[in-house]
């Protein structure tokens, strides 16, 4: 077997794999959410999500409402704009890696679209007292949507690239996951959300991420191969 014939074989086998375990998930994750969306409607989850006020009162306590806006903030679609420009800034003039230039604005602009399309779909409206104005409805969550899928990218950067310490990879994966967790429980703290709405958003940005992350990789490839294609004929005429 020739070596051409094995690496081709790789990629291919690489391409199967990466493809199924894509599949999986994201058939797993569309089963979870509609699931759960089933649950809301027919209202068997209303006891689920009452409990879950008075969880959230009592994990962050009831006089840390600015601590907690604070940490909802960071996942409002103000805040993200101006991150996502400053992570595509970074890899434009700093890292000069052009592809991730294209993929946070698409992982990012595709959560934030997707969630307004499932919005207007469910038609949920908003929990009755809330602590803070909020407007729009609400499943699944905008702000557990967006943090899934932000801070989820940002995750997958970082385990991808921070190659030369295993601790500082692991910490700030850690940091990461438990910024998303706060952010849905603040939701719910607020009473801007039911406790299902967060679940439903952070499942639905789960799937975003699933779907995107390697669509947008194999994009990639084909158009390294096609470029290198392309280049080489014309090295050869210079």
């Amino acid at each position: 077997m020739t070596n051409a014939l094995r690496r081709l074989l790789a990629g291919f086998t690489l391409f199967l794999t990466e493809f199924a375990i894509t599949l999986i998930l994201g058939v797993l994750g569309v089963v979870a959410f509609l699931a759960l969306s089933r649950e809301v409607f027919d209202q068997d989850a209303a006891t689920f999500d009452a409990n879950a006020f008075g969880w959230a009162q009592h994990l962050l306590g009831a006089k840390r409402q600015q601590w907690v806006e604070a940490v909802t903030f960071f996942a409002s679609r103000n805040f993200i704009v101006v991150a996502a420009l400053a992570l595509i800034g970074y890899f434009l003039l700093l890292r000069r890696h052009r592809w991730y230039t294209l993929m946070v604005p698409v992982v990012a602009l595709g959560g934030i679209s997707l969630n307004l399309v499932l919005k207007n779909f469910y038609q949920r409206p908003r929990p009755l007292l809330p602590l803070v104005s909020a407007t729009g409805l609400s499943f699944p969550s905008g702000h557990a949507m967006i943090s899934a899928t932000f801070y989820g990218l940002l995750i997958y950067l970082v385990q991808t690239h921070v190659r030369h310490s295993a601790w500082l990879r692991w910490t700030l994966t850690a940091g990461l996951v438990v910024l998303i967790l706060l952010i849905g429980i603040t939701r719910v703290y607020l009473r801007v959300h039911y406790a299902t709405d967060v679940i439903a958003g952070f499942t639905a940005g789960a799937v975003w991420l699933v779907i995107a992350i390697p669509m947008l990789r194999r994009l990639e490839d084909v158009v390294k191969k096609r470029f290198r294609a392309v280049a080489q004929p014309v090295e050869k005429q210079l």
